[in-house]
């Protein structure tokens, strides 16, 4: 298998863990020491406890849960891959609301240890328009 199959497989069980809404198959995908630059404040969220955190958040506003990933783009070597491409949480509400989402720019830093690949870091982020500082959510891949 490739690195860039490997990686791919793991951002895979990500997206399972997301649809299925666990928790406990989330955490162990990612370092316990973890660092997230998510969409949402702080400026970054340090350990699987916060990660973890932030899903939980999605869980309780959404009854079911997508993840897209596209333009997925993995390099790398020995322990250590980068992948990046594009995002997007999506669902339906607890009221039965069906929410498209937005698409953010995705960023995966993992590390393989003991035999199996973590994401150490990454990171979730919307370009924005510099004349009026907001954040732009309505791009397209």
């Amino acid at each position: 298998m490739t690195l860039e199959s490997e990686v791919a497989r793991h951002l895979g069980k990500i997206i399972d863990g997301l649809r299925a809404k666990d928790l406990d198959a989330l955490r162990t995908l990612y370092a316990t020491d973890v660092v997230s630059f998510d969409v949402e404040p702080p400026l970054q969220h340090v350990g699987v406890d916060a990660k973890l955190k932030n899903w939980a958040k999605v869980f309780a506003l959404f009854d079911e849960v997508d993840y897209e990933l596209r333009d997925l783009t993995v390099t790398g070597e020995g322990g250590l891959a980068v992948g990046h491409g594009f995002g997007r949480v999506s669902g339906t509400l607890g009221d039965g609301t069906p929410v498209e989402g937005m698409w953010v720019r995705a960023t995966f830093v993992l590390r393989k240890l003991d035999g199996a690949w973590v994401i150490v870091h990454d990171q979730a982020s919307v370009p924005f328009d510099i004349a009026t500082g907001k954040g732009v959510t309505d791009l397209q891949p």
